[in-house]
């Protein structure tokens, strides 16, 4: 696929694959909040299994797994490499840092949870880019190949920001797309 000119372009093409593929991207967006449950569930599992010493919660480990993956397959039908894993992570690191912002938020620390809340959606829009194949692997480069673009990018994650404001580079790129594509309104 050719690199698109702008981000206009880009966004038509986008546009363009939702009336190729009738896929529910509403509904694919809650699967993966259930997914990113899953996980969590989990690893408290496992948790309790350790803190508890009883084997009952590891037990339940594999039925949750074995759903959480049927979930997955949902959502991610084929995938090369390691996008799985990626993809399983990135849903898991996002819910992780929505939890570490509301608990920031719940202690006064509106301004560290806005910046983990923003984290948390843009690994929620790398999983997005990712899987609706808008992030080509081809155009990834090693942290040292740009560390200027790097030191910005780093910058920008670690800045607290507003809601939809027109970011660039790979996240803002990649989140404008996710807004227009996977609208959970749209019933």
């Amino acid at each position: 696929m050719k690199k698109a000119a702008s981000l206009k372009e880009f966004v038509e093409r986008v546009d363009e694959s939702k009336k190729k593929n009738p896929k529910d991207l509403s509904s694919d967006q809650d699967l993966t909040i259930a997914i990113m449950n899953l996980i969590s569930i989990e690893e408290h599992l496992i948790f309790s299994g350790a803190k508890t010493g009883k084997n009952k919660f590891y037990d339940m480990v594999q039925d949750i797994r074995e759903l959480r993956k049927n979930l997955m397959l949902q959502v991610i039908p084929t995938y090369e490499g390691e996008v799985w894993c990626i993809s399983k992570h990135l849903l898991a690191s996002s819910m992780r840092l929505m939890e570490v912002g509301t608990k920031q938020q719940s202690m006064g620390n509106k301004d560290k949870a806005y910046q983990l809340f923003s984290q948390a959606y843009d690994l929620y829009c790398l999983f997005w880019g990712l899987n609706m194949n808008l992030v080509d692997t081809k155009d990834v480069k090693w942290a040292n190949d740009d560390v200027e673009k790097t030191e910005r990018i780093a910058q920008a994650l670690q800045s607290t920001r507003i809601p939809h404001k027109e970011e660039t580079g790979l996240f803002g790129k990649i989140k404008s797309v996710v807004r227009k594509a996977v609208d959970c309104c749209i019933e």
